[in-house]
């Protein structure tokens, strides 16, 4: 589903990713991992198409498709969903309107019919229901004196109604308490299919006790240090990042 080939990616002239090779398949969950200014947020703001980060080398491939010349919005029609570590708050819009407006936005570049609002309501109903989101939640301006773990909820209910293709979580668990962490990964659970695939990227191994990844990839330095299963989240549990570190310089 995605193929990154030896991406090298700068912001303002700082060189950020320096090489990244990576392989996503669709039904697998991948978690991004490594130490503060190793280069993961940008992994995940380059795959969306953020257009302040300059790719200099490499290529990225959705579904057999060059991202590099799509535009954020074409991206997410194709079905790439990026959940931001700092949702922003859009006073006046609400959960519902900007999710119907999402919805049809993207059905209108597939060459659809907007959704009957019958259905579009039956299928927030459905998916509220799913993630125990309370129905007064959906008439509230969008992320506007939300709790983190409101944000948060709310970004999973829109993973939940738009269905992306490839799901990038960035830094979802950042502020959350253990309760809204449960939810939030049972959220990102129930939604698992065959045919969709998760990148988590965080910094610590606790969120991975409850989405369980296939694969994990510890970024340091702009490059992928190491790869491996889940154990490799365990042990950098235990040991902490340093001994990726010493591996790659040696």
């Amino acid at each position: 589903m995605l193929k990154i080939k030896n991406l090298h990616a700068s912001v303002e002239d700082k060189k950020i990713l320096k090489g990244i090779n990576l392989e996503v398949n669709p039904g697998e969950i991948h978690a991004i991992m490594g130490p503060n200014g190793s280069g993961k947020s940008t992994l995940a703001s380059v795959i969306a198409g953020r257009e302040d980060f300059q790719i200099t080398r490499g290529k990225i491939e959705f579904d057999g498709e060059d991202l590099d010349d799509m535009a954020p919005e074409e991206r997410a029609h194709k079905g790439i969903f990026l959940s931001f570590q700092y949702p922003v708050e859009i006073p006046g819009v609400t959960v519902t309107n900007f999710i119907r407006t999402a919805i049809n936005e993207t059905r209108k570049a597939r060459g659809l019919e907007e959704m009957p609002a019958n259905q579009m309501l039956k299928m927030i109903r459905e998916k509220a229901e799913l993630l125990d989101i309370d129905r007064k939640f959906l008439s509230r301006s969008l992320n506007e004196g939300f709790s983190g773990g409101e944000k948060k909820r709310n970004e999973i209910f829109q993973m939940a109604m738009l269905e992306p293709k490839l799901a990038i979580l960035d830094e979802t668990d950042s502020g959350l308490d253990i309760d809204a962490l449960r939810i939030v990964a049972n959220g990102v659970n129930k939604l698992r299919t065959p045919e969709n695939a998760v990148i988590v990227i965080t910094h610590y191994q606790r969120l991975l006790e409850y989405i369980v990844p296939d694969f994990v990839h510890v970024l340091h330095n702009g490059k992928i240090a190491k790869s491996g299963t889940k154990e490799l989240a365990l042990e950098l549990e235990e040991k902490g990042y340093d001994w990726i570190k010493q591996e790659a310089v040696l």
